[in-house]
């Protein structure tokens, strides 16, 4: 591959990109062909390099190519670092690979479902997820969204296998990066080396069952800030109790609803608070954001998270993906049956995360079934998971660990938020996972990490910096 610097955006001293041609369609590799942009941080100690360490951040549409740099900021082990060549990459159809584009205004962009509190709001967020798509539809990149598929970057994964040289791969996944690493490690099992999945969805991926589940994660992780915030009642005022905090909850949005502050509704505030739990590092913006919003006063724009919002690119590959991946309902009746049920079982997300997406109105059915996650295969997976994760809920964990069988083992930790193997983190896990990748130590069997009274430690700003970058990839995604 020729080697070169990296787009300005993305660049560090070290850090270098090349650029590969896939065939946009597998069945016909002799067809049209994208670009997949790749980065690579060359090993520290080429004496002691083992191979390639892929990463991908999540999404589906986050872009990769920083990926390795900013890990790297957050304070990497030396061991890690000479073990191997550490790879990023922008996944086909986002940023600097060959992007696509919906066309979507700033308000579509934004495309989380709205907290649907009856069937008519339903009907509403369904001729809204109808404008989406056929706006997909009408786009210049519509010949290229049906082939933005999971399968379809599995194998993007491979031919940069292929191109770097390696009989094997080993792979870091955050988020839905375990989805798409369980995809790589179903379709080309002998094709694995170590294979680290953090923050794991079902072996579904991102189905109508992995929308729900934001709603089952919030409410197993809004106790963790209610407990914080009640600890810190004199400072923020938002509640004595626990049980005060959750009311506090539930009385902003439903004030938000009737009363807007700075375009801040209740749906979104639902979002907003859903979003700020994904590091217990932010839980201090999140409670002056509710200081500010009990007040009566309208929050400043760098109050809310994510200073870099989606772009096109990110949003068009995210719908693409989640839209082609598997076949959603059709019928509106289905969501709104779904939201009812949901504003009871998980009444602070569920009437947003069982509301009606685009992908019940997309044009594209899916251009083949779903890989199935197996337990046949080299036993090489490790699993890294919270018990209290907002968007990737222990349940979905438990069901891809099962789909895996002996082929993996499970790291479960006591602690709240989306993330295990970040430098920053519970030490027990990040451990679980430097182990593996670095020293080929994987647990005999599944282990529990005990939650840490510090589970977060003190970063410099370069870090804080670089931990805020990949927050915000997360959240946004």
């Amino acid at each position: 591959m020729n080697w070169g610097k990296c787009p300005a955006d993305v660049a560090s001293p070290a850090l270098q990109c090349a650029s590969l041609e896939v065939p946009l369609d597998y069945r016909n590799p002799n067809g049209k062909k994208i670009k997949v942009e790749i980065s690579r941080l060359p090993s520290s100690d080429p004496a002691k390099r083992r191979g390639v360490l892929l990463f991908n951040p999540g999404g589906p549409g986050g872009p990769g190519l920083a990926f390795p740099s900013q890990l790297t900021q957050l304070g990497l082990p030396a061991s890690l670092l000479a073990e191997y060549d550490l790879i990023g990459f922008d996944p086909r159809g986002v940023d600097h690979s060959t992007p696509v584009s919906c066309n979507l205004t700033p308000e579509q962009l934004t495309i989380a479902p709205k907290y649907a509190h009856n069937p008519a709001e339903v009907v509403e967020s369904a001729a809204e997820s109808k404008q989406v798509s056929q706006k997909c539809a009408d786009s210049a990149s519509a010949p290229l969204l049906p082939y933005l598929t999971t399968a379809n970057t599995a194998r993007d994964m491979d031919q940069i296998r292929a191109a770097l040289g390696e009989a094997k791969i080993s792979y870091f996944g955050l988020s839905y990066g375990t989805y798409l690493g369980g995809v790589y490690a179903s379709l080309f099992p002998d094709r694995t080396d170590r294979v680290v999945l953090d923050s794991v969805l079902g072996p579904d991926g991102y189905d109508i069952t992995a929308a729900r589940r934001f709603g089952e994660g919030m409410q197993d992780r809004f106790p963790d800030f209610a407990k914080w915030a009640a600890a810190r009642n004199p400072c923020y005022g938002l509640g004595a109790t626990p049980a005060e905090v959750t009311a506090n909850f539930f009385k902003l949005a439903d004030q938000l609803d009737q009363h807007p502050l700075g375009g801040l509704d209740g749906s979104l505030f639902r979002l907003v608070t859903h979003s700020f739990t994904y590091q217990t590092t932010a839980f201090p913006r999140l409670a002056q954001l509710w200081q500010t919003l009990l007040a009566g006063q309208t929050p400043p724009p760098d109050a809310l998270p994510g200073t870099e919002g989606p772009v096109q690119s990110e949003v068009g590959t995210m719908l693409s993906v989640v839209c082609g991946d598997h076949a959603w309902p059709r019928q509106i009746s289905t969501y709104q049956r779904n939201v009812a049920h949901d504003r009871a079982a998980y009444p602070m997300l569920g009437g947003a995360t069982r509301n009606i997406w685009p992908c019940a109105f997309w044009p594209y059915p899916p251009k083949e079934s779903a890989v199935q996650f197996s337990d046949q295969g080299p036993s090489n997976l490790l699993l890294v998971q919270n018990m209290r994760d907002p968007a990737t809920p222990l349940s979905g964990a438990f069901d891809t660990r099962e789909a895996f069988g002996g082929r993996a083992r499970m790291v479960t930790v006591d602690q709240g938020g989306h993330g295990v193997g970040l430098p920053y983190l519970n030490s027990c896990g990040f451990n679980a996972v430097i182990d593996y990748l670095a020293h080929g130590v994987r647990p005999a069997t599944d282990k529990f990490c005990a939650a840490e009274a510090n589970s977060t430690r003190t970063l410099t700003p370069q870090q804080q910096q670089a931990a805020d970058k990949i927050t915000d990839l997360l959240r946004r995604h």
